[in-house]
């Protein structure tokens, strides 16, 4: 039995350093500030089978630290669970933050990121954020998500008294697909006459067309860590329930599908060079410019999809988050 355990373990340790190996090449590519061992075995979510681990890991609660009161409140039909996140500072009239979280449409919630990007953001704007438990795609798709997220923001309209802010100052704001609802709660709040004071999009899920691609090959470390090309088709497909497909999309599915952008709120917008989402960040960048709509794009060499996750406490990193803190207390105030 001790020699069977013995080489299932010699076996587990030399499939690893087979993994790290294969990974060298694109770890060669990541800042070294940015670089870690562990990059080489975070498993990115392609397939349905790891939906249910990736799901649990995503469900967790972290912590939300000092300065904020962190409250659950269920809203709308069907029921939409919430979490109200607010600076401990009693005040009246306070900005707010509409935070979606990340995914790729399939996974996360708000609890799992209290402590890396909702309390950080109401501390430091001294606003309010509310981040909706969106439903999820495989089992709830398009436009299942983007609804949940207006029902939100409309009930932070409708309760501005009751959560002490100002309805005439609100952000929205995400990582990753949380970042692309996000983009598309920019368009459909213009369209609607809801006005909004600054979107800010954390390496932006924007476009559908992106997992069409094949031009991933990993060697350069592109598209690699974390969020695969692979991960990107999957949540595409989940998302719109069929393949993605070049020559349309349903209107507010993807937000770089949308042909004029004129009017929308004044937009941050941060990606890393190596993350898979990179060129459509800089397309819709460039767009949003183009047609008048203020918008700082940040790009970080040689940062992978969620590093900020991973290296928190990296020089870059913190200068990455402080950009777009900067441009949302900019627009709120």
């Amino acid at each position: 039995m001790k020699r069977a355990a013995g080489l299932a373990g010699l076996v587990v340790a030399g499939l690893a350093v087979r993994r790290y190996v294969d990974a060298r090449p694109a770890l060669a590519a990541v800042a070294p500030e940015l670089r870690t061992p562990a990059l080489a075995f975070v498993p990115s979510l392609g397939s349905m089978r790891l939906l249910p681990l990736h799901r649990r890991a995503g469900r967790l609660r972290t912590p939300a630290g000092h300065g904020v009161t962190v409250a659950e409140r269920t809203i709308g039909t069907p029921a939409l669970r919430i979490i109200v996140t607010t600076p401990d500072n009693q005040q009246i009239g306070r900005p707010a933050v509409l935070e979606i979280h990340s995914g790729g449409f399939v996974v996360g919630s708000p609890q799992f990121e209290l402590s890396s990007f909702i309390a950080p953001l109401a501390r430091e704007l001294g606003a309010v954020v509310v981040s909706p438990d969106y439903r999820l795609a495989p089992e709830h798709r398009f436009p299942a998500a983007i609804d949940d997220c207006m029902t939100t923001l409309r009930w932070m309209r409708d309760h501005a008294d009751e959560l002490g802010i100002d309805a005439n100052r609100i952000a929205v704001a995400g990582p990753s697909a949380g970042a692309g609802l996000a983009a598309i709660v920019a368009q459909r709040s213009l369209d609607e006459g809801i006005a909004l004071r600054a979107q800010a999009l954390v390496y932006p899920m924007l476009d559908d067309r992106t997992a069409l691609r094949d031009d991933f090959d990993g060697g350069d470390g592109y598209g690699v860590f974390l969020f695969s090309a692979a991960a990107n088709r999957f949540g595409w497909i989940s998302y719109l329930g069929r393949e993605p497909r070049p020559s349309d999309a349903p209107e507010y599915s993807a937000a770089a599908r949308r042909a004029n952008l004129e009017g929308l709120a004044p937009a941050w917008i941060g990606v890393g060079d190596l993350d898979v989402l990179y060129d459509e960040s800089i397309v819709y960048a460039e767009r949003l410019t183009e047609a008048g709509v203020p918008c700082e794009l940040v790009t970080v060499p040689g940062m992978y999809h969620g590093a900020d996750g991973i290296k928190p406490k990296a020089p870059v990193i913190k200068d990455f988050r402080a950009s777009m803190v900067a441009h949302l207390r900019k627009y709120l105030a």
